[in-house]
Order: structure tokens, then sequence, then C-alpha cells
């Protein structure tokens, strides 16, 4: 099994960018600009590798591979974008990889790119400024349209076999990996448990009882034999379900209006451990928008655009409307689901504003766009 914390620092440490490995500080999938250039380097390192993975890091610095991370990406619903917009798309896990010197929320995003063998990958409809039929390849470290280049293939297997087989995992690795976690979370219950006698899973959280349930918050799973972040979330609310080989996390959602939240099921995540050493991830996405009355959310909403613009002009705030602040991010989700479409723009025209006001209220913006994006992949 391979130690993918492990795979990226030899990705890092011998390799520059090249046909079959590309870096990035960073990806903005939330725009036609980023989801058009993220496309477009996955089209190409499929295209010049037809016989072996390919990978994209994300979190790194391009001059000097300073590893700074990024956000927790949930990576879910990520091959319905592929297969939307690509023809004979390659098979694309994106997988949040912590790193110790990191922050619990941020992680390294490695990509990999398992190609479609003997069919070219082309973009199926246009996006942003690339026509509908474009094809990509890989020239040195950069992604160019077919017409511009030589169409090269390259034959990286016995190299991408070398890296990943000294990739491997150890168990020296795991037994530090989970020390590590168990020293990270030491405030908020860490556990684990081996499946099938091969897989180790560790997950921590603010635990709550509840009408005879339990659930947690702040919750942080991780797969230790491939130092693999599976879920990671400061806000919504977690039950978890273990059987001996299964690891099942149910997550919920917080919405409402003027002080009355509730909690809506989004999204239950199956991870089935096998006895041929291999394990098995499946999602069930179960959100239903909780529906009001269109007149109370006009209402909401053009209170919440006025309290924005005043955040723009650095006006002060009063208690109420720092308390109506910090709802903001939900509440335009909530608008969003209810048919008002300029809600998604008008919060992330409000990003820089919320991030420099205030970083719990920043975190609930993240949480929102997060799930905004799993119910749109969906």
């Amino acid at each position: 099994m391979i130690n993918k914390r492990l795979l990226i620092k030899n990705l890092l440490a011998h390799n520059s960018e090249n046909s079959f490995y590309d870096k990035k500080r960073q990806i903005n999938l939330a725009e036609k600009e980023g989801k058009a250039k993220f496309l477009k380097h996955i089209c190409a390192l499929s295209n010049s590798n037809p016989g072996n993975n390919s990978f994209m890091v994300i979190g790194v610095e391009d001059a000097d591979n300073a590893i700074k991370g990024v956000d927790f990406f949930d990576d879910s619903k990520i091959q319905n974008l592929v297969n939307a917009y690509l023809e004979n798309p390659p098979l694309v896990a994106y997988e949040n990889i912590p790193f110790p010197h990191l922050p619990d929320d941020l992680v390294v995003g490695l990509v990999t790119i398992r190609p479609n063998k003997g069919r070219t990958c082309s973009l199926r409809k246009g996006i942003w400024k690339y026509p509908a039929g474009s094809v990509f390849f890989r020239e040195g470290s950069i992604s160019i349209a077919s017409e511009f280049s030589r169409g090269t293939q390259s034959d990286n297997s016995e190299i991408v076999g070398s890296i990943e087989a000294h990739s491997q995992n150890n168990i020296g690795m795991t037994l530090d990996g989970v020390f590590d976690f168990m020293g990270k979370h030491e405030n908020l219950n860490p556990t684990y448990k081996v499946f099938k006698e091969y897989f180790v899973v560790c997950w921590s959280g603010k635990k709550k009882d509840l009408g005879g349930n339990t659930y947690f918050s702040r919750v942080d799973i991780e797969l230790i034999n491939e130092q693999v972040k599976l879920f990671y979330s400061e806000l919504d609310e977690v039950s978890i379900e273990i059987t001996d080989d299964l690891f099942s996390i149910l997550e919920f959602v917080r919405l409402g209006l003027n002080d009355r939240f509730k909690y809506y099921p989004l999204e239950e995540v199956k991870i089935f451990f096998k006895d041929n050493a291999t394990y098995e991830i499946k999602t069930n996405m179960l959100f239903e928008p909780p529906q009001f009355e269109k007149k109370t959310l006009y209402h909401i909403y053009n209170s919440n655009i006025a309290l924005i613009n005043k955040l723009k002009k650095k006006l002060s705030l009063s208690p109420a409307e720092e308390k109506d602040l910090y709802n903001l991010p939900a509440t335009f989700l909530l608008c969003y689901f209810n048919g008002f479409n300029e809600a998604l723009e008008k919060l992330e025209d409000a990003r820089e504003e919320l991030k420099n006001y205030d970083s719990e209220i920043y975190q609930q913006y993240k949480e929102s766009l997060r799930i905004l994006r799993k119910v749109k992949y969906n």
C-alpha cells in the first residue's frame, strides 16, 4: 500500500514538473477559469501518459517546493465533474494528505490520474476559452493544446513504478502515524480501529449524546496506512457507525433562519474493508434542501446584502448585526437552495470582507461552499 505523504515527498524531491507530474499552489473549482485550467491539466496528463499514473500536487510553492497546504477538499464528486466535461475521461482521485507541520484544517492535495488506455481524452463541451473537442498534451512542465504540441505520449511506466515502489508503507510509518494522530488530537477523544488486520483508521471529535444517539463535531478521520485524511469538518455534526469491515460516516448540515436552526442529513460515506487488502468507498447524497416562504427569505436576503455593503465600507456593526453576520454564509446558502441564484455570487463576492473581519465567520463561509460543491457535483 502506498503511503501518499511519502509519495508526495518523493515527487517533490526527485522530479521537476514534467510529463507525468505537475504542482500547483492552489486550484479554484468555484470559477469557470479555474475549473477549465484544472480540466486542461487532467486531459494533458492523461494523454501524455497512456500507460501509467500521473499526478498533480496542490498546496506547494512552485519556486522552492515549500509545502504551504490548502483547505481540505471533499473529492467525492470530482469524478462527476471530469466525466461531465471530458470525452474518454481518466479515473481521477483527489486525496487530502496531512503533513505534521500544517494546521489541522490544511492539507496537501494529491490528484492521481489513471488514463483511459488507448483512447485520447478531449473536452466534451466548451468551457471558458477552450472549445469543445480541444485536446491537450504535456510539453515539459506545461499543458498545451494539441495544435501547438507534438502530441507526445511518453512511456514513463518504469519511472513512475519506481517512485511508487519507494513510497510503500511499512509498520514503522503506520505506528508513527497513529501516535502522531493521538498526540495531535488528545483533547478530542482520539481513537483507532484496525480493520481486517491491515487497515488502521484513526478518528477524533467532540462527543455529544442526544436522544440516545452519539454525534461528533470538529471531526477528523484519517486512514493511517495511506496517510489520507478521509474527512474533516470544524462545524458539522457527524455520526459514526463501525462494524468489523465497515466504517460509516453520516454528515449533517446546520441550516435555518432567525435563530431556528436544524441539522439536516447531508451525505453518507461508507468505507468497506475487504479480505484481499483493498477497500472501497461509497457515497450517498441524502440532502433535501429545506424550503421557506419566499417573502421571508427576500427580506433576510436584502438585509444580508446591506450587511455586506457595510463591511465593504468598513462601517461598524451593532451586536445584532454581528450575530447576523455569523449566520450570513449559511443564510445565503439557504437562499440559493430556495431559488435565489444570485446568492452564490453575492457570497463569493464577500469572501475577502468575511476573511478580514473574523476567522470564525470565514470558516462558516468555507463550510458553506464545501456543502454547495458537494450538492452541485452530485
